[in-house]
């Protein structure tokens, strides 16, 4: 929210330095996140002075161009050239000297240098409006008055406004400081902690009367709780034209920009009280009457951005006899908004039900600045002196008669809230003893009344408007704000208590697991729980047990996602279209479903490979990423964690075209496998995807009934012998591996697979497995004799189950 610094010495007459306001603002909870300049012209016609044309005759070597002599003060006499056809002889005239920096139409710097047009020198630059930014026109340069003298300083002669614009990082909490009122009513709190004691200027609406009722509107509210409040009044005779350059001022530093006189004087009030606005032209009003009502689902509506936009059926809507003039909160319709043809308007202040607004402003894609106050909840009992205001400042701009009485539909006043706050709390809370009477004018300086007072505490009554104090804990905080933080005293000593945590906490795992995925080359990943609910369509999955999201941001995070697969593949997509194919990414999150009247929440980690496992380099091949490399990863981290008694079973679903599913007795630990390319391709993504999702809550639940043995390392040395073995095709490495431990249980400690070769010089439907076997005695040495013995007995075993042959 940007704050003009001129604007709110209107209401406060302060002659502080911005940076001294700011950091009160901040330390008032209005955090000042910047401030910056503002000139009514940018750059403050610095450079730009009054030149006398003393010469100007026809450019030798062009036809459109004219050679002038310029005097520009003292016994400066500059050759420019110009090439605006209305330059004469004698004429005063603005000219940019060699080194001014001048803006064009879209802000961009730009420097006047010494250089030669067509052959001919030229020493600066004669200047028309839009040139300088002091209005539009570029027929011709600007012809200043006679009586002025060669050199005078430009800045000397146009009135240019200068300003400092405060950017306030406004919390959601603080509705009462949306306007330029708001803040200065918080900023004279302020100074009063600091025996500062400045009036509160507000604007009068003492001159508001009607002129005559000759345009009436008959109004309705059909819903009251969509509409708390209502109210209107009819203006005639009025003449739509440019805003006066003070107003215009006021908009273009808080970054507004200026149409009419009507308009801008509607979103003056609006920054001015925070209250919203909105004049319709009265002619385009069929039947005289002003319906606010909910109309038909699927209705079209255009809005004034051009938009034709489809309203829901809980859309309030401000309509006519005939049809929706407005979404009531949002935006305005294009058919009655205010022209430079209009002559009467009908001007509306409201107040509109917070959490319907915010819906609907949501499902439209709208933020305006008026949905931005109606969402957080502005002042219903000042919609009425704003409408007066707004009605006085347009018959001051416009000119026009108030044409009819105010239109109040108010049938449920609102009531200020009580809160009874004891001395005790406030004590305990802040850890400080604040004495009663600097409470008592603290709360006066906030608008909170002080209705009783007891030795215990205080009865409070606390304005509408502020609407985040509900509780004595929240008035509270608004006396420590004040008061000041950096006026707490804070002991020297601190003491915290240590909870005990035990070695097997979720988030001690997770570091474990973690950092040994980012020692693999990993990167950890964390993306949004909110996801786009067409995704499970591609797992085929429509069983209602998605979680959707009753008020979403968007279309595209509209429910709460079932699988974490999808979020990674976005980043995989991301990252890909950017030269990034190489991956490695893993993720702990949670996912939610719906399983009848129940909400479910399961905790994940997953894990995503795709290209190479490492960049391009002289020192390593390159070698692709593929399904055994991410099973190894998998199961390093089960291992890790202490994690191993499980078996793998093959799987194929709409996720993985090959997969495999890591199965205790009880649980699914994991799933990993080659994601799906009908998935895939969704995404836009060519490579192949390898993915894995381990249930995180079951690998915890298993890690905390691991108990580990310490096993002394054996002094005596390991014995490796390989086989290479002729198998028909369907022989696995599993059964390879199984019958191995079978067969020796005590000496074998370990079976590889280190080569596999299929095709030419073997039998057909025959493959060759190259295997290598560990063992060790670790209370002697083996002899050649029990190593040989084994090998015979594994060797039997082989080409007696498996039908296998030593190659």
């Amino acid at each position: 929210m940007n704050i003009s610094y001129n604007w709110l010495k209107q209401f406060l007459q302060i002659n502080w330095e911005s940076h001294k306001t700011a950091e009160l603002l901040t330390d008032l909870g209005l955090e000042v996140e910047g401030v910056t300049a503002f000139e009514s012209v940018k750059g403050g016609l610095e450079g730009i002075v009054v030149g006398h044309v003393l010469e100007c005759e026809k450019h030798p070597n062009a036809d459109k161009l004219q050679l002038t002599k310029v005097d520009v003060g003292g016994d400066t006499i500059l050759q420019i050239v110009c090439g605006a056809p209305n330059v004469a002889k004698g004429q005063k005239v603005p000219v940019a000297t060699i080194g001014t920096t001048l803006y064009d139409a879209e802000g961009e710097p730009w420097t006047i240098k010494k250089g030669k047009i067509r052959g001919e020198e030229s020493q600066g630059m004669i200047c028309a409006e839009d040139e300088l930014g002091l209005g539009e026109s570029h027929d011709g340069i600007m012809v200043l008055d006679d009586s002025l003298k060669p050199g005078t300083p430009c800045s000397d002669i146009f009135s240019i406004e200068k300003d400092e614009v405060f950017e306030i990082g406004l919390t959601p909490n603080r509705a009462d400081a949306m306007s330029h009122y708001g803040v200065a009513r918080d900023l004279k709190a302020g100074l009063l902690q600091k025996e500062i004691q400045i009036p509160l200027n507000t604007p009068s609406v003492s001159n508001f009367h009607i002129d005559n009722r000759s345009l009436k509107f008959e109004v309705e509210v059909e819903d009251a709780q969509l509409a708390p409040r209502y109210c209107g009044v009819s203006m005639s005779n009025l003449i739509v034209q440019p805003s006066p350059d003070w107003l215009q001022n006021r908009l273009r530093a808080i970054g507004v920009k200026p149409i009419n006189n009507v308009v801008d004087a509607t979103n003056y009030v609006l920054h001015e009280l925070g209250q919203p606005l909105h004049a319709f032209d009265a002619d385009r009003i069929h039947g005289k009457k002003i319906r606010v009502r909910t109309v038909k689902e699927g209705t079209k509506f255009v809005t004034l951005d051009g938009e034709e936009r489809t309203l829901h059926g809980e859309d309030l809507m401000i309509c006519d006899a005939e049809k929706p003039m407005c979404i009531a909160g949002v935006f305005g319709g294009i058919n009655t908004g205010v022209t430079e043809n209009t002559r009467s308007i009908f001007l509306e202040s409201a107040y509109f039900n917070p959490v319907a607004v915010r819906k609907t402003a949501k499902r439209h894609g709208l933020n305006t600045d008026a949905s931005f106050r109606f969402e957080r909840g502005i002042d219903i009992n000042n919609v009425e002196y704003c409408l007066m205001r707004a009605a006085l400042l347009i018959r001051e701009l416009a000119g026009g008669e108030i044409s009819s009485e105010i239109v109040d539909l108010y049938p449920k006043k609102k009531e200020d809230r009580q809160v009874f706050l004891t001395f005790e709390k406030i004590n305990n809370l802040i850890g400080q003893e604040i004495p009663k009477d600097t409470i008592k004018s603290i709360l006066a300086s906030l608008d909170i009344q002080v209705k009783s007072v007891t030795e215990s505490g205080l009865g409070l009554l606390i304005p509408f408007y502020r609407i985040d104090v509900e509780r004595e804990v929240d008035v509270i905080e608004e006396i420590l704000r004040v008061y000041g933080y950096n006026n707490i005293q804070f002991d020297s000593k601190l003491n915290a208590s240590v909870a005990p945590s035990g070695k097997f906490e979720d988030y001690r795992l997770q570091n474990i697991a973690g950092d040994l995925l980012a020692s693999k080359g990993f990167f950890e990943t964390l993306s949004n729980s909110l996801t786009n609910p067409k995704y499970q369509e591609l797992l085929q999955e429509d069983d209602g047990r998605t979680v959707a999201i009753l008020n979403p941001l968007s279309t595209e995070l509209s429910a709460l996602r079932r699988s974490m697969l999808f979020s990674g593949l976005e980043s995989i997509s991301h990252n890909i279209n950017r030269q990034k194919p190489n991956l490695k990414l893993f993720e702990f999150g949670a996912t939610y479903q719906k399983d009848g009247s129940e909400y479910n929440e399961q905790q994940h980690l997953c894990l995503w490979v795709t290209g190479n496992r490492s960049e391009d380099s002289w020192i390593s091949e390159k070698k692709k990423s593929d399904f055994f490399f991410l099973k190894a990863v998998v199961e390093h981290v089960l291992q890790r964690l202490g994690v191993n008694d499980y078996k793998a079973v093959p799987v194929e679903d709409e996720i993985f075209s090959e997969g495999l599913s890591l199965d205790t007795r009880k649980a699914t630990i994991a799933r990993l496998g080659l994601v799906s390319k009908n998935i895939t391709k969704a995404f836009d993504i060519k490579n192949e995807v390898f993915y894995a999702d381990l249930n995180w809550e079951a690998v915890i639940k298993l890690a905390s009934k691991n108990k580990v043995v310490y096993q002394e390392v054996s002094k005596y040395p390991e014995v490796k012998r390989d086989f290479a073995l002729l198998l028909n095709d369907e022989v696995s490495f599993k059964q390879v591996y199984e019958l191995a431990y079978n067969t020796e249980k005590k000496l074998l400690k370990q079976v590889n697979l280190f080569d596999v070769y299929t095709g030419k010089n073997l039998p057909e439907g025959k493959k060759s497995y190259a295997v290598s076997f560990t063992l060790q005695d670790e209370k002697k040495t083996l002899t050649d004799k029990q190593i040989d013995k084994i090998m015979q007995k594994l060797q039997s075993r082989f080409e007696t189950e498996l039908g296998a042959e030593l190659r």
